[in-house]
């Protein structure tokens, strides 16, 4: 059988259709591939070619990719004729997940508009922040968020009333087609740091070009590997203000022409496995919460979900124990488990792990992906050697062009020739990359470094533990001592002692937590997944 690494020299050789040159990338010479699209509207113009086929479902209604490609001409049309909405102006989504959502992106990207992906989860002063920042020409809002945006002195326009008028008041419109430069901004995701206001992560239509032909290439490999790629159904269960659901999904598959099942509302793990039965789910991209909870679930065997043939994790760290257990309660999927490290600023994946790799190495994240440079850096911005820890630094194509409106944030993540500093640090081994910790989440303890994800993974493994967090709090001898909130799994009890002296079996006795909160509350997380470590409370 072709190895992954056979088959992707092969796919990107010369001549191939997924060959790999170098241009020149905004004044520097880079990888890209050679046949890419370069607008987001030649995928939106070509997808019309998919007619009946399903593009969005949920558990309300379908949509076809040519009732899509209607609506999207009829809300450009609209955008355009009766909001003055045109080329590099920026049309503002705050919603809940639903596929009004994706129509108004793709409505945005056919007037060359840019298209603000806001944080759905944010409060009014956050939205206020994101609407100011990038000062939208409209805004697309559900009701709740609606009220929390209060009166920002431009149209909003509701996703329940005001988007169906407009899809019906222009139907038959002609689908806009605004010229644009590869380089020209297309959205604006926000990070999700937990401190200060959020910055406006900003992608050019060749970055998210680049990151779907990330994925087109590994749909290439799978097929050649042996895996059938044949009426692929995807679950879109994270926020589409994430890249994960839509640089990673939604537009990946208008591209090819599979479906999207949109899980509507809060996650409930109840009813996504029901959407998975009903719809006969094949792909599940997820985020390690979702899936701590479906190996929690006591009864599995009630729901058919034979139809997945693929889980993947991404979003946040998740233990080597989550997927050890993963591949135990889906055999078949979890056998696909993979992973990868990237982060918005990437558009999509840097780094990609096989099953095969994170079988043989469970704390890897991978090997650079086609078209990704990826260095581990000292303080002085040289590269390491194999095996010593530093900051982690990409490059490439598919890197966000900066900061929306924020050049001192632009200039500190910058390095020359268009290096990223992504302020991770980890260690690079045979090409192979591992990711230590946040540098913002280090644990300075007398002198000593103590990284949280090495701690929180040894806590992982004990049976009574369903997550945790590691943090620094203060210390008056030793500057910071060492801090974890563990939450119990249901039905579980276990005491500070068990704890300590299971961690305190693996790891040395100064990176053993001495401060302990023992709870059964869920910690606070973010919309991509992620604890929010500003929110944590040690008491």
């Amino acid at each position: 059988m072709t190895t992954r690494d056979e088959a992707v020299a092969r796919l990107t050789a010369p001549g191939s259709a997924f060959e790999i040159r170098v241009e020149e990338v905004l004044g520097e010479r880079m990888e890209v591939f050679a046949h890419r699209q370069r607008s987001l509207g030649e995928l939106l113009r070509a997808s019309a070619g998919f007619g009946g086929r399903e593009y969005l479902v949920t558990e309300n209604g379908r949509l076809t990719y040519a009732e899509h490609h209607a609506a999207v001409a009829a809300l450009g049309t609209a955008l355009r004729d009766e909001y003055g909405v045109g080329k590099g102006d920026r049309v503002a989504i705050c919603s809940a997940n639903n596929p009004e959502w994706i129509i108004a992106f793709w409505a945005a990207v056919s007037l060359g508009a840019i298209a603000v992906g806001m944080n759905s989860m944010w409060a009014g002063p956050e939205i206020d922040h994101g609407l100011e920042l990038t000062e939208p020409k409209v805004l697309i809002a559900d009701r709740v968020r609606r009220e929390l945006a209060g009166e920002p002195g431009i149209p909003v326009l509701s996703v329940e009333e005001d988007v169906p008028a407009l899809i019906a008041r222009h139907a038959g419109a002609a689908l806009p087609d605004e010229p644009v430069d590869e380089d020209d901004p297309v959205v604006i995701l926000f990070t999700s740091g937990t401190t200060g206001w959020p910055k406006g992560a900003t992608h050019s239509h060749r970055n998210v070009i680049a990151a779907c032909w990330f994925h087109l290439l590994n749909d290439a490999v799978a097929a050649e590997t042996g895996r059938p790629q044949a009426d692929r159904r995807y679950l879109l269960a994270t926020p589409l203000f994430h890249i994960a659901a839509l640089h990673n999904l939604a537009v990946v598959r208008l591209a090819v022409g599979d479906t999207a099942v949109v899980h509507l509302g809060r996650f409930d793990l109840d009813r996504v496995l029901r959407l998975i039965e009903r719809e006969r789910v094949t792909n599940w991209g997820a985020v390690p919460t979702m899936l701590s909870r479906l190996v929690e679930h006591g009864d599995l065997a009630k729901y058919d979900l034979g139809s997945l043939r693929t889980v993947s994790v991404s979003s946040a760290p998740s233990s080597p124990a989550l997927k050890a257990r993963l591949r135990e309660v889906l055999p078949v999927a979890g056998g696909s488990l993979g992973t990868t490290y990237g982060l918005t600023e990437s558009s999509t994946a840097a780094t990609l792990a096989s099953a095969a790799e994170l079988l043989a190495d469970p704390e890897t994240v991978g090997a650079p992906v086609p078209t990704m440079e990826v260095e581990v850096r000292d303080g002085a911005g040289d590269p390491v050697p194999d095996g010593v820890e530093g900051e982690i630094c990409l490059r490439g194509a598919q890197m966000m062009l900066g900061y929306w409106r924020n050049p001192e944030a632009t200039a500190a993540s910058n390095a020359p020739r268009r290096w990223f500093r992504t302020g991770d640090l980890g260690t690079m081994t045979g090409g192979r990359l591992r990711v230590s910790s946040r540098r913002s989440d280090l644990i300075l303890r007398g002198g000593e470094n103590v990284y949280p994800a090495e701690v929180e993974h040894r806590l992982s493994t004990h049976p009574a533990v369903r997550e945790c967090i590691v943090l620094g709090a203060p210390h008056p001898d030793f500057g910071e001592e060492v801090a974890a909130v563990v939450v119990v799994a249901p039905g579980a009890t276990v005491t500070e002692d068990e704890l300590r002296e299971h961690t305190r079996a693996r790891i040395a006795r100064y990176k053993v937590p001495t401060r302990w909160v023992i709870t059964t509350e869920e910690l606070p997380r973010n919309a991509t997944g992620k604890v929010n470590r500003g929110q944590v409370e040690l008491t």
